[in-house]
């Protein structure tokens, strides 16, 4: 089996213009945003050339992305769906959005997990919704009693749970008993929960769990855009649980934010990349087990405990001589330029999504990615060790 991580070349990987290989300068190893380099799958090439092909370039209509990700997790995780009671939105985000506003007041609260993907905090606030944070435990799984501390104090202008499973930063795989245990406490206090899902395609050991499957008041936004490395081409689908109805409510104009030829490539990923797929899940193994081996002899006071999932690896540098680092580096106002991720930026030439981003129990942590060629994860470790 090929390794799709060792396909494209460091050259070929600067000649690209998106973000992860143009934010910086061109002497730093890119180890942030959630870009996976890798080339694209070939069913969805082929898709998105047969559309141009014949002009298939208008709007997207009808539910043949549910249709498609319906297909795909019956196979993949044994859960089922109506696709007619779904919604196609642009992104994951905008879709958490969307359906904060919808389901809480200006006024309301969102609860966190941190730390957790910074755009939950940052939608919340521009959706004018307070942010109550509930965070990790230790072990980086759900406290629950924190949730529930939570969601005792959501106010009349209601509130919900934005949960976020494979979990990101951290890689956790939420268990169906914790889930279940989420749904009863957020029941009962009238909070209601919204799912980011989009890595869960990415699984290696863990059973995958949706969350409309345990919550019928419940919501999953998913996407194929992290497992098939689809960013650019915008599109996901919210599914509700079996008794929400909320979704008739989901304004009209909502649904002229997704793209066409998107939605025909996500198609194609989840009904034909299968195979592109589980490549992408066995190179990354890979590197999993690289990045290992690599920080136990180049770069031992970084500690990691390994997620059940996704292309990001959540480092702990709380034991690294960058530690606290009070320096700040040029790197703009996108999460790189606090704590040991200014460190690793201005003195090893790395960069990072610097933890403090990603809200409380992020301080002096960075997230890596994992999704790259493995001899640039080892320049990057080797540089990383030699100031940590």
């Amino acid at each position: 089996m090929a390794n799709p991580f060792e396909q494209v070349t460091v050259e070929a990987l600067r000649e690209r213009t998106s973000i992860k290989w143009r934010w910086f300068e061109p002497d730093v190893l890119p180890m942030w945003v959630a870009e996976m380099d890798v080339l694209p799958a070939s069913a969805i090439t082929a898709a998105i050339t047969e559309a141009l092909g014949r002009g298939d370039t208008g709007y997207p209509h009808g539910h043949a992305y549910a249709e498609a990700f319906a297909r795909f997790a019956d196979d993949r995780w044994g859960a089922s769906f109506d696709p007619g009671r779904t919604a196609l939105v642009a992104d994951v985000m905008q879709g958490a959005f969307e359906l904060i506003r919808l389901l809480t007041r200006p006024g309301g609260n969102v609860i966190v997990t941190s730390p957790v993907y910074p755009p939950f905090h940052a939608y919340s606030e521009h959706a004018e919704r307070t942010v109550l944070e509930a965070p990790l435990g230790d072990d980086l799984r759900l406290d629950v009693a924190a949730i529930e501390d939570a969601c005792a104090r959501v106010g009349e202008a209601g509130g919900v749970l934005l949960l976020c499973n494979p979990h990101n930063p951290t890689g956790t795989v939420h268990t169906r008993a914790e889930l279940e245990a989420v749904a009863e406490v957020c029941a009962r206090h009238g909070v209601r929960v919204i799912s980011d899902e989009v890595h869960a395609p990415i699984v290696f050991d863990a059973a995958f769990t949706p969350y409309w499957s345990v919550d019928p008041q419940g919501f999953s936004i998913t996407s194929a855009s992290k497992a098939w490395n689809l960013a650019g081409l915008r599109t996901a689908l919210i599914v509700p649980g079996a008794e929400a109805r909320d979704l008739e409510h989901l304004a009209e104009v909502v649904s002229h934010g997704p793209s066409h030829l998107a939605t025909i490539a996500h198609v194609a990923a989840f009904d034909d990349g299968r195979g592109w797929l589980d490549e992408v899940i066995a190179g990354l193994r890979g590197n999993r087990a690289l990045l290992a081996r690599l920080l136990a002899g180049h770069a031992p006071s970084i500690r990691w405990q390994p997620g059940e999932a996704t292309f990001l690896a959540w480092l702990d540098c709380r034991g690294t001589r960058v530690a606290d680092a009070a320096s700040r580096a040029d790197a703009g106002d996108v999460g790189l330029s606090t704590g040991a991720a200014a460190a690793f930026l201005e003195r090893a030439r790395v960069g990072l999504n610097a933890g403090e981003s990603f809200g409380t129990g992020g301080e002096n942590r960075v997230r890596f990615n994992l999704g790259t060629r493995p001899d640039v994860i080892e320049e990057a470790v080797r540089r990383m060790g030699a100031i940590a």
